[in-house]
């Protein structure tokens, strides 16, 4: 073997790695500041750190990208219907206790640091990026995915995935919105870039880093690393949080929600955590669907921020939910499922490996799917929440300073499998219903959400798709076909103009009547065997919502603060 040729490389490969750093440690990294970025020929892989002569697969298609994972990938299969089945190692769910956010000068100000947002130094991240750059540099291929962060070309953010699974690259394939061949011609700089070396662990040695995962975000050199998980959700919810930092800049509201549309042109948001029923309840036959879970509000309406659905599988049937069910078909992956061997059909209730079974799938495979992902103004908005202690009514109408309280507070439960170490219902307050993913303090989203209730007079409401007759292990889950009926209320205006009674204590305005909903369902303490209980229990949530509210007292308007509920007597 020559060696004066391998020492010719090696030396190349330095100079690469250290022209990254040196461009890294610059102002000419591209930033928020130059948002949105010009056209242009696409960036140089040596930009990247990446080896000039190291098979890269760029912007593949499907089929293509199914043939590299079937070929390399263990353990990735065809399904029945004819999605990709891949396997996400050991994490099967996202890992918020290893999120970092870089602390540097452009965005330090704007960042609500502590218990969401965890700093991280300058050069613990770009000894982190250059980890995983080594890493996808010794892989024999890479994958590389340009595409778009918005359905508004007004707004919308260019990203570029770096990534050594196939699986990674036709994940995010289907849910950021792929360029025309004349868009991606014209491409030029991302605005922001995501190198996922997921397969490799981080340097748990390095200051801040609290596990051999780490999921790194620098705003300022507007790049996000991945070591240590090979979740993909962990790439989709990265460019939310860079959304939820980037939109509010530009004056937007982005919004944890979906959104589905009527005939007429009007809107719902629906909010909620995962596993509260957003994605299926914003599936809805009778209506097209503007996106499952990311938005933004703008002074025109909304849009969609994503190009697919990432829906639960667990549990998952036809009847439920056919529009779903029917989506998993070739160009789909679902995640950690458990297959037949010899039919390759899917055991949609095995929770062997996660009960956080995952399926993405293009917005387009929802054959009611309003493409582009486009809206007007809302006429209803839809928190939604999952009650383990069986308390709250299945739906409440709230006035609007109700509905800033609730959704300051987003109370929900974390549902099993949707984060590591998560096995059963927990009670849970995440602030604007996406605390993991906000970046700015709840009460500026708040604010914004405030003054679109306000300008465009939307309805807005609670829906509790959680527990009725008891608490988590008492009581019984509502049922579908019930909240379904609900939202069917809210859509064809009948719920509005039926009479309402005042909660004792909270203060929530419960509807006497709606079609196909037992009666004796809408007020929750009639459900209860115990009263006393009931009253015991609600007043324990009741403080519970009063402590969480504590640390956004003061910036609450004394309106607001009169929205909170009180202890039922």
């Amino acid at each position: 073997m020559d060696t004066t040729a391998l020492l010719e490389g090696q030396k190349h490969r330095n100079a690469l790695a250290a022209a990254t750093l040196r461009t890294a440690s610059t102002s000419e990294v591209p930033g928020f500041d130059g948002y949105p970025s010009g056209g242009g020929s696409a960036k140089n892989l040596e930009d990247l750190g990446i080896q000039p002569d190291q098979e890269v697969v760029y912007n593949a298609t499907a089929p293509k990208l199914y043939e590299y994972a079937l070929r390399d990938e263990k353990g990735t299969i065809i399904t029945d219907t004819g999605a990709m089945a891949a396997y996400s190692g050991l994490k099967t769910g996202r890992c918020p206790k290893d999120k970092r956010v870089v602390e540097e000068p452009s965005s330090k100000d704007d960042v609500w640091w502590g218990p969401v947002n965890f700093p991280q130094d300058d050069d613990s991240f770009l000894l982190n990026r250059e980890r995983a750059i080594d890493y996808l540099n010794i892989q024999k291929r890479i994958f590389i995915v340009d595409a778009f962060a918005g359905h508004d070309e007004r707004y919308r953010i260019k990203v570029r995935i770096v990534c050594s699974r196939a699986y990674h690259a036709l994940f995010m394939n289907n849910m950021l919105i792929v360029p025309t061949d004349e868009e991606l011609k014209n491409f030029g700089e991302p605005d922001f870039t995501i190198y996922n070396a997921g397969c490799f662990p981080c340097n748990r040695k390095l200051p801040g880093m609290s596990s051999s995962t780490s999921v790194s975000l620098h705003f300022g050199r507007a790049q996000m690393v991945i070591l240590g998980t090979q979740y993909a959700g962990e790439m989709k919810k990265g460019i939310l949080t860079v959304m939820m930092y980037l939109m509010p800049k530009r004056g937007l509201l982005p919004l944890h929600s979906s959104c589905n549309e009527a005939e007429d042109g009007s809107t719902t948001l629906f909010f909620g955590l995962s596993g509260t029923g957003k994605t299926t309840l914003s599936a809805d036959p009778k209506r097209l669907l503007i996106g499952d879970d990311e938005h933004v509000w703008h002074d025109d309406g909304v849009f969609n921020i994503e190009g697919g659905c990432y829906a639960k599988c667990i549990g998952l049937s036809r009847e439920q939910e056919p529009e779903i069910y029917d989506a998993i078909k070739f160009g789909a992956v679902v995640e950690n499922v458990v297959i037949d061997d010899s039919k390759r059909n899917i055991d949609f209730d095995d929770k062997t490996i996660t009960e956080n079974t995952r399926c993405a799938y293009p917005l387009h495979f929802i054959p009611n799917a309003k493409i582009p992902a486009r809206g007007n103004h809302p006429t209803n908005v839809v928190l939604l929440t999952c009650d383990a202690f069986g308390v709250l009514p299945p739906v409440s109408k709230l006035t609007p300073e109700q509905c800033m309280y609730q959704f300051i507070s987003g109370y929900t439960a974390k549902v099993a499998g949707t984060e590591e170490g998560v096995v059963e219902p927990t009670p849970n307050f995440s602030a604007c219903f996406g605390g993991p993913f906000l970046v700015w303090h709840p009460c500026k989203y708040a604010e914004m959400l405030a003054e679109k209730l306000k300008a465009t007079g939307a309805q807005a409401w609670l829906v509790n798709t959680g527990w009725t007759g008891g608490k988590y292990g008492t009581g019984s889950r509502i049922k579908l076909k019930y909240t379904r009926a609900i939202i069917d209320a809210i859509h064809d205006g009948s719920l509005a103009k039926t009479e309402h009674e005042a909660m004792p204590g909270t203060g929530l305005l419960i509807p006497k009547e709606i079609n196909n909903v037992p009666t004796e369902m809408l007020a929750p303490w009639k459900t209860w065997a115990d009263q006393a209980d009931f009253k015991k229990t609600v007043n324990g949530l009741t403080k519970m919502f009063q402590e969480n509210f504590d640390k956004f007292k003061d910036r609450a308007s004394p309106e607001l603060l009169k929205a909170a509920p009180q202890e039922w007597a």
